[in-house]
């Protein structure tokens, strides 16, 4: 009831698209309103939810009989920019629903469009994985002494890497197989990784730019339960491994 007095017929109502002067808002100069709060606005709205969203018209309309409210907005598009002043007008059909609405000038429709949302940047592409040799490709069986066939392998990883193994920074890590004590295994697994090193930074990798680290018979590939020995060697091979990261392609 104290809102129908409020809004009582000061003002018959206004001919559709027909904005009154501005000079007649009331408060003088209109007010000023949140872009967040106005975007809620949707015809099929009634008057009483209007009026506790926008407040009271500024052009003395009633509530009761009245097809059109008009307000007096003003906007800032950014803290200490000069307002934008828009008249909105709201239309209503017989029951005081909300059927449509109006701007003067007609450019203030797109304040109300939603901010462009910044495109969040792709994400970085993930590093190449690392490169993986068979460490029965490059050390006879318990040994941490580069073979023939394992220098080959390495000549193979400079070549590789071309223009950039003067830049390139390269993680070795060794890994064995389950085989023997941890300590045994983790100590050959850093010898084989050291050995790998010295081979690539003889080779012209600069110094530095080369680190080691064993890792013993952790993170197995395979898992070769409690075959005989010979069987779990040759089962166990792919756990037995040296990974170079930063040397993929």
């Amino acid at each position: 009831m104290a809102m129908a007095a409020l809004l009582a017929g000061c003002g018959g109502a206004q001919v559709r698209g027909d904005f009154p002067d501005p000079a007649r808002a009331h408060p003088a100069g209109g007010t000023y309103v949140s872009l967040e709060g106005l975007r809620q606005y949707a015809p099929g709205m009634n008057k009483q939810q209007l009026y506790a969203l926008l407040g009271t018209p500024h052009f003395g309309e009633g509530l009761w009989g009245v097809r059109e409210w008009n307000y007096l907005f003003n906007f800032r598009r950014s803290v200490g920019a000069p307002p934008v002043q828009c008249q909105f007008q709201i239309h209503f059909d017989g029951k005081g629903v909300a059927v449509g609405q109006s701007w003067k000038p007609a450019t203030c429709a797109a304040l109300l469009e939603p901010a462009p949302v910044a495109a969040a940047p792709p994400p970085p592409p993930a590093p190449p994985p690392p490169l993986r040799i068979s460490a029965d490709a490059l050390f006879a069986f318990d040994s941490a002494e580069l073979s023939a066939a394992g220098r080959t392998q390495l000549d193979e990883v400079v070549a590789r890497l071309g223009a950039r193994a003067g830049t390139a920074q390269l993680t070795v890590v060794g890994f064995t197989d389950e085989i023997g004590s941890d300590a045994y295994n983790l100590r050959l697994s850093q010898r084989r990784a050291e050995a790998v090193r010295d081979y690539l930074l003889a080779r012209g990798i600069p110094a530095g730019s080369v680190r080691a680290e064993g890792r013993g018979s952790a993170q197995p590939l395979v898992d070769c339960g409690k075959a005989p020995r010979a069987e779990r060697v040759r089962c166990l091979a792919p756990n037995r491994r040296v990974e170079i990261a930063g040397a993929g392609a």
